[in-house]
């Protein structure tokens, strides 16, 4: 069983950095990718960025090409979300996630990290 635990939130202003980590524990090598989502109050989950476990191909939403980065250390089974240049409206829950094959579900979920982007 897969483990999924976040860490790095906190409340910044506007045009801060800050960086997420999740820290897998368990069977991760049978990972095909993590993900980072992410809710803000009131609205559904949304997307926010995915890296495969093995290859590193990187995948973004649209709202945060450019400014976010994610990346992973698979000898620490951690995945980073870096964030720059925050806007209000990246404020929200941001949780990570994990699938097992490009085909199915993220079945595997974190509890969150709380990230707030004063302005």
């Amino acid at each position: 069983q897969v483990q999924l635990v976040e860490s790095g939130g906190g409340l910044v202003q506007a045009g801060d950095s800050l960086r997420l980590s999740c820290a897998a524990s368990g069977r991760t090598f049978s990972s095909y990718a993590m993900a980072w989502f992410r809710q803000a109050p009131g609205k559904e989950r949304e997307f926010v960025a995915r890296i495969t476990w093995s290859g590193g191909d990187t995948y973004y939403a649209d709202s945060v090409k450019g400014r976010f980065t994610i990346s992973r250390d698979n000898a620490k089974n951690t995945v980073y979300l870096q964030m720059t240049s925050l806007k209000p409206e990246d404020t929200g829950v941001y949780s990570c996630a994990r699938r097992l094959a490009p085909t199915t579900p993220y079945a595997t979920w974190g509890q969150g990290t709380q990230v707030t982007v004063s302005s």
